[in-house]
């Protein structure tokens, strides 16, 4: 006998015997006028029934059967069914009590059922019991396989790690009743990643099964983790899921430069910097060195490489090449690995410097040059040089930058770099003029330098003596010597740098004082005098006299 048929047959006899007979001590009933005796106690009491899940017959399947020991089978008792499902998953016979499921029941959508049954006396239409609640639960079968929710996984554990090792844990989910048979029992095996790795077949731990794996020989491995329920017996539902994981890096090996000879490292002019690539998390240092002061060396913070720093910037007409050692040493030290030492590794960095054009370059960083007011004009005042300093060693050609009017004063030689006068210039215009000279490579005109040319403007005696404001003095007869009888101040300007009278002026009666840096003269009368004195200063540059009377 099947188990399905087997499992019916004992619910068919537990429905058969699911009402309780009449207490000890009860009496006849008497139905449709005939005299019965009363009970003291009568009711049923209802059990679960149960019905295979994802039932597959042609025919309705059975449940179970309801009965009442007041159904004498003479067709006067009707059974009804109401509350979930009733009439359209479950249906009942009237007159038999026999209850049958209409559709197959899936016990993951929804795992029993509540409904009420009641036996009513046809003639009267009254019920001969009270309602009864009874549940039929759907019985699970094993129709869902084990699911990763949750993979593929990825995990890591350090290298070198001792068998047994956690690595991680991956746990399997089944939709079949974990209370009712294996259909829910799950267990864990590995089909690939062995003899690395194993796993627990109850709890889906995964540990090292190999001790001393090496992250240098190999740094990742991928293991096919397999969850089979019925507890893994014949028959049981499976599925599978990957766990890639990562020998993470430990400091069980010195750094190794990538190329210990580190050549043709081309840095043009101005700061640069480039990588020098190593196998392990590491300090750096430049070896000390005359060639290696003009670089520095740092560890790029997520790759760990070593980002070799330009200190200075480099002239290739000073110095081409440069060669230096960095060393590159382990940061963390694992007392395990002590023996495997030294920590360390260095190499040879030569960098070669390449030459990129250049400006010209003047001579000095600027200019000063001097001339004569009203020089004529083509005379040249001065020149400047600029020299392309690079090994292509370019012509140079010079020109005027102008800013203002007045810088068209001056011309220059083109190829010379003599600057000239342009016109006649005046000093009391313009005491100083500011220009500036443009020097071109002549095979890179995008390539100039600048530098300014302060031109100062000479001054030339050009102009005579001139009183400030004339004057006519007079004096009074009978005057004493030495006394001033009228007092007026001259201010006078001159060119001259001294004065003195006029030789055919000279007179006895009067003196001429020259007060030196007071910059003023000074007129005494010796005698008494009736004439009208009219007297000439010869004054020169820039000074200011003062006449008194």
């Amino acid at each position: 006998m099947s188990f399905h048929t087997l499992t019916h047959y004992y619910l068919h006899c537990f429905s058969c015997r699911c009402f309780m007979t009449s207490l000890e001590g009860r009496g006849r009933l008497r139905r449709h006028g005939r005299s019965r005796v009363h009970r003291i106690k009568r009711g049923w009491v209802w059990n679960q029934f149960f019905v295979l899940e994802e039932y597959m017959g042609s025919e309705p399947q059975y449940v179970g059967k309801l009965h009442t020991d007041m159904d004498h089978g003479d067709n006067a008792v009707k059974y009804t069914l109401s509350g979930e499902g009733a009439g359209s998953i479950f249906t009942i016979d009237q007159i038999t009590g026999d209850i049958h499921a209409l559709v197959g029941l899936d016990r993951e959508e929804k795992s029993y059922y509540t409904l009420k049954a009641q036996a009513i006396d046809i003639n009267t239409g009254l019920p001969l019991e009270p309602e009864s609640e009874f549940i039929i639960k759907v019985q699970d079968i094993n129709d869902n396989e084990p699911r990763f929710p949750d993979g593929p996984y990825s995990s890591s554990v350090p290298e070198m790690s001792p068998t047994g090792t956690y690595v991680t844990q991956v746990t399997a989910t089944d939709a079949d009743d974990p209370t009712y048979g294996n259909s829910a029992r799950i267990v864990y095996s590995i089909l690939h990643g062995q003899p690395y790795f194993s796993v627990d077949p109850k709890t889906g731990v995964i540990r090292t099964a190999l001790a001393n794996m090496d992250r240098e020989v190999k740094e990742q491995y991928q293991v096919l983790l397999q969850a089979k329920d019925m507890g893994g017996q014949l028959g049981g539902l499976a599925s599978t899921t990957t766990i890639n994981i990562t020998l993470s890096d430990v400091n069980d090996n010195p750094p190794r430069f990538s190329l210990h000879q580190l050549v043709q490292q081309w840095v043009g002019f101005g700061p640069m910097i480039w990588m020098l690539a190593v196998t392990q998390t590491v300090d750096y240092a430049i070896v000390p060195g005359d060639e290696g002061n003009m670089f520095d060396i740092i560890s790029d913070d997520q790759s760990q490489e070593g980002v070799v720093v330009l200190k200075k910037t480099l002239d290739y007409e000073t110095k081409k090449s440069y060669t230096f050692k960095v060393e590159a040493s382990n940061a963390q030290l694992d007392s395990r690995f002590l023996h495997l030492g030294p920590f360390k590794d260095s190499a040879t960095v030569k960098v070669s410097v390449l030459d990129v054009e250049e400006p010209p370059v003047f001579t000095t960083t600027s200019y000063s040059m001097d001339v004569y007011e009203d020089t004529p004009p083509g005379t040249i005042i001065g020149s400047v040089t600029a020299h392309d300093l690079d090994a292509s060693s370019s012509a140079v050609r010079y020109s005027l930058e102008w800013h203002t009017e007045s810088d068209s004063c001056f011309d220059i030689d083109t190829v010379e770099g003599t600057i000239s006068t342009n016109e006649y210039l005046d000093r009391e215009t313009a005491v100083q003029h500011n220009i500036t000279v443009v020097a071109t490579k002549v095979n890179n005109p995008l390539l100039f330098n600048k530098v300014s040319v302060t031109v100062n403007i000479l001054d030339v005696n050009e102009f005579p003596p001139q009183l400030a404001v004339p004057s006519d003095t007079f004096v009074c007869e009978n005057s004493k010597v030495w006394t001033v009888l009228w007092t007026k101040t001259f201010l006078l300007s001159a060119r001259d740098s001294s004065f003195k009278t006029p030789k055919e002026l000279r007179n006895r009666n009067f003196t001429v004082r020259d007060f030196g840096s007071k910059f003023h003269g000074e007129i005494k009368g010796r005698r008494w005098l009736q004439t009208v004195l009219y007297y000439y200063f010869i004054i020169f540059y820039n000074r200011t006299y003062q006449m008194t009377m």
